[in-house]
């Protein structure tokens, strides 16, 4: 099992000591989502040899694995531009991640194209359709670069993105038909991904190698009322990233299918909603991942 840490409540600190941070909160993985100086959001990586040395060196002193890096980039998009960027940062960074080492990328299907060009184009070609089409098209180009290298790609359905629910995402992995390709189950999505949770973790069946932890409320009870967004017509969803207890996912259920699923690759604490408290949080996270896979016997 990798115990590994998404950082993003301390970003502010330098990727040397982003590294020290995580293996002073007992973790023995790290979890890279995007940041300025390493792999921004939507452009190219912001890494060059020193930099690359310096984060290398900071691995190796504090004794943190890579467990894995998120690129985010408009594979998706209908924008011929926005797709031709995509692919070629995509390959950039599977170059950089052969460099670190790096066993596997975590992803997003997509959300077509950048908001301030699709939220007024009522031209009709963000069809989740042609969203999907424009994901194959990017499968076809780096399924076959991803596994000349030997890195995984862990995808995950998102709230907001063309697709949400992950019966449907799961069928698309399959259809990708590629042991390089796998799933990500994202537990403060759970509520998003359909009524049932423990289907859809059995769901992923042979393909889940990556679960992010972190707590949230169930948006479709109590009416949808569980919470209010004023005022009440707005079009607005929320959803959370809290601590173990702070939200409505049955835990106990949660690890119990993971153990039947014989689960045991990355479980990754995603907790976005406590910067104030970050470390605190993090050290909670951490024992009660540890009290709930030595409860249930995930890994064994």
């Amino acid at each position: 099992m990798k115990y590994t840490l998404d950082p993003h409540m301390v970003r502010h600190l330098s990727l040397e000591d982003t590294v020290r941070n995580v293996a002073e909160l007992g973790y023995d993985h790290i979890e890279m989502s995007p940041r300025p100086d390493f792999f921004s959001w939507w452009t190219r990586p912001k890494l060059y040899p020193e930099r690359i040395q310096a984060f290398k060196k900071a691995l190796k002193d504090h004794n943190v694995g890579l467990a894995t890096i998120q690129p985010m980039y408009r594979w998706s998009s209908p924008y011929a531009d926005e797709w031709d960027m995509a692919i070629s940062n995509w390959k950039r960074a599977i170059e950089l991640a052969v460099e670190l080492e790096c066993p596997m990328f975590v992803s997003e299907f997509g959300r077509g194209g950048s908001p301030n060009r699709s939220l007024n184009d009522n031209s009709g070609i963000h069809r989740p359709e042609v969203c999907e089409g424009q994901f194959f098209r990017a499968m076809d180009v780096l399924v076959p670069i991803l596994e000349r290298e030997g890195i995984k790609l862990s995808l995950e359905a998102h709230p907001e993105d063309w697709i949400e629910e992950i019966h449907p995402a799961v069928d698309i992995i399959k259809t990708i038909n590629s042991p390089m390709v796998r799933a990500s189950f994202i537990a403060p999505h759970t509520f998003f991904y359909g009524p049932d949770m423990r289907s859809n973790l059995l769901a992923t069946a042979g393909l889940l190698e990556h679960v992010r932890l972190a707590d949230t409320y169930d948006h479709n009870k109590s009416s949808q009322l569980r919470y209010i967004v004023n005022p009440p017509e707005s079009k607005v969803r929320v959803h959370q990233h809290l601590d173990y207890g702070q939200g409505e996912i049955d835990w106990d259920l949660f690890f119990q299918t993971l153990a039947e699923l014989k689960f045991d690759g990355v479980l990754s604490n995603c907790v976005f909603g406590w910067e104030d408290r970050a470390e605190d949080s993090a050290r909670f996270m951490l024992s009660e991942t540890k009290r709930y896979v030595e409860k249930y016997g995930v890994g064994k």
